[in-house]
């Protein structure tokens, strides 16, 4: 256990962002599944509605610093390419 006061105090900060992190990450994964969930029942009105809602928590957690900026870029692009895949008819 660290004696330092400043180290004592970064263990109970990194404590505290660990959990915040955590609940960030898995509003955005369970965000996700949903609108998978959307796409696979091929409900395109409500898929599109829940992109916009989905792309904006992902624009947010790469902000916050909960993933990395490609990675929200990449989950972005497939995700937007899965919705309109499924307003196409493809």
């Amino acid at each position: 256990m660290a004696r330092i006061q400043s180290a004592v105090k970064n263990i109970r900060k990194n404590r505290r962002r660990r959990e915040i992190n955590r609940a960030r990450r898995s509003r955005l994964r369970s965000q996700i599944r949903k609108l998978r969930e959307l796409v696979a029942s091929k409900d395109a009105q409500a898929a599109r509605t829940e992109l916009s809602a989905t792309l904006s928590l992902l624009d947010r957690s790469q902000t916050k610093g909960v993933i990395h900026r490609n990675t929200a870029a990449r989950h972005k692009s497939r995700l937007t390419r899965l919705v309109a895949s499924l307003a196409g008819g493809r």
